[in-house]
């Protein structure tokens, strides 16, 4: 649905306010309940997907007999059809008789609300939204002499779908005090200024409630109850630092999200009175030369290996740290585990999941110590196919530490010492390669700290083969480990990703389709097909941005006992087992090892395994938690990188299209930031959701995804990750057709990360 926005300088650009009822899924819900000629037999999976999903909203079971002109005698096969996709994930249940489809809301639900959008009005997002990406909600005004909704509050809404994935909210009653949450800012002349850059207001601290904060201090506030006219009142709970100390970003990244990090008195204790493993009980596989490869940076060592061929094909040999000897069920290691669910890496500081006594000691693979482990044994023939696996509880020593650059760099310089590796993984990757997989090119940015903490650069981090090598063990581990639990019928905790939805797929087709590129049928859709299209756009502009937008189109990855394969890897069944120093899951299948091939009395308990639904949940939510930091934190380093180069000029490319401005994302190093449509050419702007693209309807200007354009740095913000740009001029060889584009400039004054866009 196109949105006429104004953009003219001097009057910024005036907000739409759908109509209620306006708007194509709002037609949908009304052709939904319209009584349509009958056919002649129950409707498919797929056709009952599209008629909830185009519903908009709650459905109701006669309506869909009305829809599809059903009799009674479909209404047993109706409900076991319906049980099919609540079970797949398509639908959700809304009262006894009621479904909608699983990415639309329902009319009224529990929403959060998080930061406000340009106009000062609050968006929020549902609670407990476990399907991707939540929609976004734009909640109306508060009746005149109510106050206004704040991040942080709860309330019940009525909701009435605006546009895909978007939707328009209304008060019903607050569910939580006004401002519940903590706001994490910096004290500046009696104001606390948000870190988090959804939030555009200050907060005013009241005289007698500074708690001793200074100019430039981290604190952590508490909204304060009462409020009229002006800033809202908050009080300081705590001190954390000074904004612009060499520890602060990751400082703040951690309180923002929570993250636990300080371990509990008796965790500390047993870590420290944890000691060395003997060869009883345990195979001597000491004279196995395992050895480590790493990052030059890695803190911990978790996993060996070895490869060697027989001729006929090759033995690899995968060793992994002995966690679950350490952390037992329900100690108190295992609790603060369980509660932080994995590691998170910052560029100056881990918040590790262990104990340093553990991770970089007695479950760190040091060279020439003695370490207890768990191993896997694996046979493939010389076309990488497995023939065989054994797994075993071991004792190891690891002959080196090495680093993928050295091991790299060893190999192009014709070193025979790692040749049997590097068989082994061409073996496996052509048999991943005939398998088919999704292998998105998307490099980590690496950010490079000075000794006092000063951000010296930031580049992607290299992909070499070396790295591939150990992903490509790695994986074969993790397949192998979820083979033996099914084979020893013991509880497993998958690795799960289920392939991407409807929903999602119509989005990522009508983008495809604006370079002339195109993907099978859902029903037909395979990962080798994703492999396919990210081979036609090698090399071409758009590349990474096809790689991106490709990713988006993804579902998340996550933990759970219930199996239903892994599609981007194109696997039936997965697991983590390769590193228990940092993920929680890789424990749990440790031990779940452990007690189905009664290698020891620390194995899995039958409590444990009870609660593996609930664990898997909360060990996605922490995964996710972790990475949401780690994203965070490097947009806050490159910022500050940044921010001694203000005024300077660069390659760009449109990296989002929203109905408030485009994302623009240098070629260099990956920073983002926002160009509002109040400042780009005066004219009357149509925001196209389904070509992303601005059109002025006036002039025909157009800015669409993926068009190169040249940027200056106008502004950086460290305090919240946020970057500012001059939009100078799109690229004159483009058509005006084609989305070209007159030069123009214009002024971001917030920054937005590619999470976001």
């Amino acid at each position: 649905m196109a949105r006429r926005i104004a953009g003219t300088p001097g009057r910024p650009g005036l907000r739409v306010k759908l109509r209620r009822g306006a708007g194509p899924q709002a037609s949908a819900r009304r052709r939904a309940a319209a009584e349509p000629e009958a056919p002649a037999s129950l409707p498919t999976r797929e056709e009952l997907r599209a008629f909830l999903r185009a519903a908009g909203g709650t459905v109701g079971k006669s309506q869909i007999v009305r829809h599809f002109g059903l009799g009674v005698e479909h209404r047993p096969a109706l409900r076991a059809l319906l049980k099919e996709l609540r079970a797949e994930g398509s639908a959700a249940p809304s009262g006894r008789r009621s479904f909608r489809h699983a990415a639309n809301l329902p009319e009224t639900a529990i929403v959060e609300v998080f930061g406000t959008d340009p106009d000062g009005d609050p968006l929020a997002r549902p609670v407990n939204w476990e399907n991707g990406r939540p929609p976004l909600i734009y909640m109306r005004p508060e009746p005149k002499g109510q106050p206004a909704l704040a991040p942080g509050d709860r309330v019940l809404a009525r909701l009435k779908p605006a546009g895909r994935e978007k939707y328009e909210g209304r008060t019903i009653r607050r569910l939580a005090e006004q401002g519940s949450s903590r706001v994490l800012g910096m004290f500046e002349k009696g104001l606390v200024r948000p870190v988090d850059r959804r939030i555009r207001a200050d907060w005013r601290v009241p005289p007698g409630e500074e708690n001793g904060a200074g100019d430039g201090d981290l604190v952590l506030a508490e909204p304060l109850p009462g409020h009229g006219l002006g800033l809202r009142p908050v009080r300081v709970l705590e001190r954390l630092g000074r904004i612009g100390e060499p520890r602060s970003v990751s400082l703040v990244c951690i309180h923002a999200h929570g993250i636990p990090d300080a371990f509990d008195g008796e965790a500390l204790r047993q870590a420290e009175h944890a000691r060395g493993v003997g060869p009883e009980g345990r195979e001597d596989l000491r004279d196995l030369p395992l050895v480590t490869i790493d990052g030059e940076d890695a803190r911990d060592f978790d996993d060996a290996v070895h490869a060697e061929g027989d001729g006929k094909g090759w033995q690899v040999t995968v060793a992994i740290a002995d966690v679950a000897h350490y952390v037992r069920p329900g100690s108190a290691l295992d609790r603060e585990a369980r509660r932080r669910g994995n590691s998170v890496y910052f560029p100056d500081r881990v918040v590790p999941m262990l104990p340093e006594a553990l991770s970089n000691g007695w479950c760190s693979l040091r060279p020439d110590e003695d370490r207890g482990c768990l191993f896997v044994r694996m046979h493939f023939d010389a076309e990488g196919r497995k023939q065989s696996h054994r797994f075993g509880r071991g004792l190891m020593r690891s002959t080196a530490r090495l680093t993928y650059e050295a091991v790299q760099s060893a190999h192009e310089a014709g070193e025979a010492r790692f040749d049997e590796l590097y068989g082994a993984y061409r073996a496996l990757l052509g048999a991943r390669e005939k398998r088919g997989t999704l292998d998105l090119d998307l490099p980590e940015r690496k950010v490079e700290l000075s000794p006092e903490g000063k951000v010296l650069a930031v580049r992607p981090r290299a992909r070499l083969d070396s790295h591939r090598l150990i992903e490509e063990f790695m994986v074969a581990a993790n397949v192998c480990a979820a083979e033996e639990l099914e084979r020893l019928h013991q509880p497993c905790m998958y690795r799960v990703h289920d392939r991407p939805s409807d929903l999602k797929m119509e989005g990522l087709r009508q983008f495809l389709d604006t370079f002339g590129l195109s993907l099978p049928p859902g029903n037909e859709l395979r990962p080798r097909d994703f492999a396919q299209l990210l081979e036609q756009v090698k090399d071409r502009p758009e590349e990474r941005l096809v790689h991106e937008t490709v990713l988006r189109a993804q579902s998340q990855a996550e933990y759970a006992p219930d199996n239903i394969g892994h599609f981007g890897l194109a696997l039936r069944r997965y697991a983590h087992f390769t590193s228990p120093i940092r993920r929680y899951a890789d424990l749990l299948v440790h031990r779940a090892l452990i007690a189905g091939l009664r290698l020891g009395p620390d194995g899995l308990t039958s409590e444990e395994a009870q609660g593996f639904t609930e664990t898997g949940e909360d060990i996605t939510r922490t995964e996710r938690r972790a990475a949401q930091a780690e994203r965070d934190a490097v947009d806050r380093y490159l910022a500050a990188y940044m921010a001694d180069h203000v005024g300077a000029t660069f390659p760009a490319r449109v990296s989002g299209v929203t109905r408030f401005g485009l994302f623009v994302t240098l070629d260099t190093n990956g920073a983002s930031g926002i160009v509002p449509i109040r400042v780009l050419p005066d004219d009357r702007w149509e925001h196209e959701e389904g070509a992303q693209r601005l059109v002025g309807r006036h002039t025909g200007l157009a800015f669409s995804l993926g068009q190169p354009v040249e940027v200056r740095l106008a502004e950086a913000m460290p305090l919240t990750g946020s970057l500012t740009f001059d939009l100078l001029q799109g690229d004159p060889r483009v058509g005006r057709k084609a989305g070209v584009k007159r030069p123009a400039a214009g002024r971001a004054r917030s920054g937005a990360s590619s999470r976001q866009r």
